[in-house]
């Protein structure tokens, strides 16, 4: 849904990749650097409570997974490599969002039911991931449903940052119910979306 928005944000963020191009920064350096600072702002700033500023934080560093990509394209140094470690650090900070949410229910929070249904988003997330490149890897293709992981981002942390900011921390709740629905949902869509490639090449 969001991937339209995609040649946008990619106008909005070339003078950046531009300007660490020049520094001689490379895309890896940061892709590691925006995953360490979701990290931080996730799982420092979650579980004390502090949605709001985790959410300011978290976002202030998701850009660069555009940037890296867009640097990596600028610079001709695109490759299997960078795109495996981008793959593989979004979902490190896919748990540290979602492990920061399950933190934060396990203590200010105060809620099992909700701290065990931040960890259903954590394992549908992935899993949707996992799908997508187990289909690819046997020659198929997943990709899409109704909940791609930056449909799943952006929901949970404009939800979660409105919950700072009005001090509503059900709103985090109800973002948390409905990805769990989604994810669920888009799991099943790239199960049978894999079934149907596969009978046909039978």
């Amino acid at each position: 849904m969001l991937e339209r928005f995609r040649a946008f944000w990619t106008k909005v963020i070339s003078p950046a990749a531009r300007l660490f191009l020049k520094l001689g920064i490379s895309p890896d350096v940061v892709t590691l650097v925006g995953t360490l600072g979701v990290c931080a702002g996730a799982l420092v700033f979650f579980p004390t409570g502090h949605l709001l500023i985790g959410v300011l934080v978290i976002t202030a560093f998701i850009f660069s997974d555009m940037v890296d990509g867009h640097m990596a394209r600028l610079s001709g140094q695109s490759s299997a490599w960078g795109a495996f470690l981008d793959s593989t650090l979004d979902r490190v900070a896919d748990a540290a969002i979602f492990g920061g949410l399950v933190l934060y229910y396990i203590g200010p929070g105060d809620s099992e039911p909700l701290a065990a249904l931040a960890l259903y988003c954590l394992t549908m997330g992935s899993l949707t991931s996992y799908a997508r490149a187990r289909a690819e890897s046997l020659g198929m293709q997943a990709k899409g449903g109704i909940a791609e992981r930056a449909d799943r981002l952006v929901a949970i942390l404009v939800m979660t940052g409105f919950a700072g900011i009005f001090d509503f921390p059900p709103l985090v709740a109800v973002a948390l119910a409905v990805l769990a629905v989604a994810s669920t949902i888009t799991v099943v869509q790239r199960i049978l979306l894999v079934r149907s490639q596969a009978k046909a090449t039978v």
